[in-house]
């Protein structure tokens, strides 16, 4: 099976940040998949399946924490690792997020380099 992570997110510069930190996967076999909003990324979480997916939580055309809901709630797809990856640095959000079925909840700015390492850990290279 091959191994798929998502990067969702609807600001050019981070989905940059995000290809560029995790491009060294795909010598592992990992394929990278590109959303620039939530439709796209839930669409692409149906068709493609990945087992992770790094989920902004401010898009357009669906949020990330719909996306998530929307996700989580299906027996098919329910077992995809999402992490939202957001400005939202409110308690209360992280709260939402969680509650929604995010296994993590990261606020930017973050590490590139922890990133990189939780990636590696949840799909399990070494």
């Amino acid at each position: 099976m091959s191994m798929k992570i998502l990067i969702c997110d609807d600001e050019p510069y981070i989905r940059m940040l995000l290809e560029q930190t995790l491009e060294d996967l795909e010598d592992e076999g990992v394929e990278l998949l590109i959303a620039s909003n939530g439709q796209e990324g839930y669409d692409l979480i149906v068709a493609e399946k990945p087992q992770l997916v790094f989920l902004d939580v401010m898009m357009p055309k669906m949020s990330g924490f719909e996306v998530c809901s929307k996700v989580k709630q299906q027996p098919e797809l329910k077992d995809i690792h999402i992490v939202l990856l957001t400005a939202k640095g409110q308690e209360a959000d992280k709260e939402k997020g969680l509650s929604l079925g995010a296994n993590e909840y990261i606020t930017k700015p973050f590490d590139p380099d922890n990133l990189y390492d939780y990636a590696c850990e949840q799909l399990g290279i070494e």
